[in-house]
């Protein structure tokens, strides 16, 4: 397999001249290209997007994975709900092996798919958004009028869909990690982003991820958000407790505080959830990072719960989007603790949430 986050780190120790790397970056020449043409097709609207009959508000990113675009989906979620609308989400399924070009995993009372045919992202927003559909499919536009017909949507919530224009938004919210906004300021393959910054001009508003108040912008960015006048929210992602999903027992974050932890996950930005346990005063014995969205198979689990009992750890903990792939194994989910977050915005939520009704108004 690939190492991509090797190739994408400029600042690793083979700084010499790479083939690899090399390569990369021409293919990235032509990717720079497409994506260009593509958008100022849309731009001049020879290429059309799709207007459906209720508000949409897009969650997306400039670089692939890890800025923390499943969280917000759910904080949109809970704040459309408590305004009183009837929002659903929609979302590519990606990882998911459901052909369909519209797949139900939400009804809003029932759970229809498993991690395997939804995607593992889905399925956690369908499970932390009880009330709210959830509809995965390749068309943002066959899904997105799935959802007003079958379940009368008020207000779509499209889920890593800024580079998807085939259906109009009226709030682009595009979230970027404040560690690394641009990642390595390359683009795909030869580095994380989707396309390049200029595209943050067709942004509603920005949210640095994983920061404080006091973070500071990306000068390049900055010069973007002083030119269109897009607001910047920065948002955190907080401990909020832990679960055992075999019978819903949960644990405060204090639980951690002292006990030995052996953690493993496959999400995009592991050091985020090290941080995470750091930060509960975890004792960590061991932290093992498979790659993003991995399926973990029976052998990966033997492995592990026999190294565990070796280091004799009082937990096994691992993250709510890694729990989605090992429902297919509840023996091993027995004995894991499931660490589960939240999204916080800064300094609080009253001014984002009056961001979404001025725009949703509008």
């Amino acid at each position: 397999m690939i190492d991509w986050q090797r190739i994408w780190n400029d600042d690793d120790s083979m700084r010499r001249f790479s083939p690899t790397r090399a390569i990369l970056y021409l293919f990235s020449l032509v990717y720079r290209l497409i994506v260009h043409l593509r958008n100022r097709l849309y731009d001049r609207q020879i290429l059309t997007s799709c207007k459906l009959s209720c508000p949409v508000i897009s969650v997306g990113n400039l670089t692939v994975g890890g800025t923390g675009k499943t969280p917000c989906v759910i904080l949109l979620g809970q704040l459309l709900e408590r305004l009183g609308f009837r929002p659903v989400v929609i979302s590519r399924g990606y990882g998911g092996k459901s052909p369909g070009p519209i797949n139900i995993v939400s009804d809003g009372k029932n759970i229809l798919l498993d991690a395997r045919d939804a995607g593992d992202e889905p399925l956690l927003i369908a499970r932390t958004l009880p009330g709210v559909p959830v509809i995965t499919g390749a068309r943002r536009a066959l899904t997105g009028q799935a959802a007003i017909d079958r379940f009368g949507a008020q207000v779509l919530i499209c889920d890593d869909a800024f580079q998807h224009r085939q259906i109009v938004r009226d709030i682009d919210i595009v979230l970027l990690d404040a560690a690394k906004p641009l990642g390595n300021g390359h683009l795909l393959p030869r580095g994380e982003l989707r396309e390049s910054i200029e595209g943050l001009r067709r942004a509603d508003c920005l949210i640095l991820t994983r920061c404080d108040n006091a973070c500071p912008l990306h000068p390049d960015i900055a010069k973007i958000v002083e030119a269109t006048g897009v607001p910047v929210f920065r948002a955190t992602h907080r401990f909020r407790d832990m679960v055992r999903l075999s019978d819903n027992e949960t644990w405060p974050q204090d639980d951690l505080s002292g006990k030995k932890v052996c953690a493993f996950s496959g999400i995009a930005r592991p050091e985020s959830f090290r941080k995470l346990l750091h930060e509960a005063g975890a004792e960590i014995l061991s932290f093992i990072d498979f790659p993003d969205h991995y399926a973990y198979d029976h052998r990966d689990l033997e492995d592990l719960e026999r190294f565990f009992r070796t280091l004799a750890a009082d937990y096994w903990v691992t993250t709510e989007k890694d729990a989605m792939r090992l429902a297919g194994h509840p023996e091993f989910l027995k004995k894991t603790r499931v660490l589960r977050m939240e999204m916080v915005i800064q300094p609080s939520i009253p001014s984002f949430e009056d961001f979404i009704m001025e725009r949703l108004r509008g």
